[in-house]
């Protein structure tokens, strides 16, 4: 006879997984001898050993049970519906790990390859760390919306980063930041500004028109908060015959 340390050293558990499994009714637990000892046989040895094998191979408690008094053909089927979803539990932990993978990898995290591509591009080119990192969170916020659009988007980005007017107007816009709102010079801005759109109009068009108004708006608000003149800049933009700022739109001639 064995005692419960007994048993479960020679099953290869701890002593608190047997009485874990007395609780939940798997391994019946035996009455106390006269010495207040409970003591196990070859038959609970057994039990455990085979609780124990089916538990390690991931099969859930509440299911060893059922296995254990199930005959030869409903034990296999048992078995490969327990083999599914412990390979459906894998993929997913994979994809987890991915995901966690991508926590240290900056720009990827929520953002497609092109988008990486592009953030990069800007790094490339010199413009600041600040601007980039604006333009990664206006981006995440696109790809949640309209993933399949954004290779489009993309491409239009990145083109728009090889024009050298385009760059310069980048740079521009960064020395300007720290303008007032009233500062006269945001003028000269929204004039090359207009002059860049209208070079290419069919590009602006394909950039905005599958963009939802709400998203835009939500685009637009985190502009008008980036910089003092951005409000003046929208403005000027209006008296030159253009409304919005991620959603570009000609305004009608009245």
């Amino acid at each position: 006879m064995l005692t419960i340390s007994q048993l479960a050293s020679y099953a290869g558990v701890t002593v608190r997984a047997v009485r874990h499994y007395h609780a939940k009714g798997l391994l019946p637990e035996p009455e106390r001898d006269h010495s207040g000892y409970r003591c196990y046989g070859a038959a609970a040895a057994v039990e455990l050993i085979r609780i124990r094998t089916l538990a390690s191979a991931g099969v859930p408690l509440a299911r060893v049970r059922e296995l254990l008094g199930a005959g030869e053909e409903e034990f296999n089927a048992a078995i490969v519906d327990i083999d599914r979803r412990l390979r459906a539990e894998i993929r997913e932990r994979q994809r987890h790990r991915e995901r966690i993978a991508q926590l240290a990898a900056g720009d990827s995290l929520a953002l497609p390859p092109e988008a990486v591509a592009y953030l990069d591009r800007m790094r490339e080119l010199g413009l600041p760390e600040q601007m980039i990192e604006g333009e990664r969170d206006a981006w995440i916020l696109v790809a949640a919306q309209l993933p399949e659009h954004m290779p489009l988007y993309m491409t239009l980005k990145r083109q728009q980063l090889d024009d050298p007017a385009t760059l310069q107007l980048y740079h521009d816009l960064i020395g300007a930041a720290a303008w007032e709102a009233d500062d006269p010079r945001v003028e000269a801005i929204a004039d090359r500004l207009v002059a860049l759109i209208e070079a290419d109009t069919e590009g602006w068009e394909d950039y905005d028109e599958v963009m939802p108004d709400e998203l835009a708006q939500l685009l637009d608000a985190v502009f008008l908060d980036s910089m003092p003149i951005a409000r003046t800049l929208l403005e000027l933009l209006e008296e030159r015959g253009w409304r919005g700022w991620t959603k570009l739109e000609r305004i009608p001639p009245i």
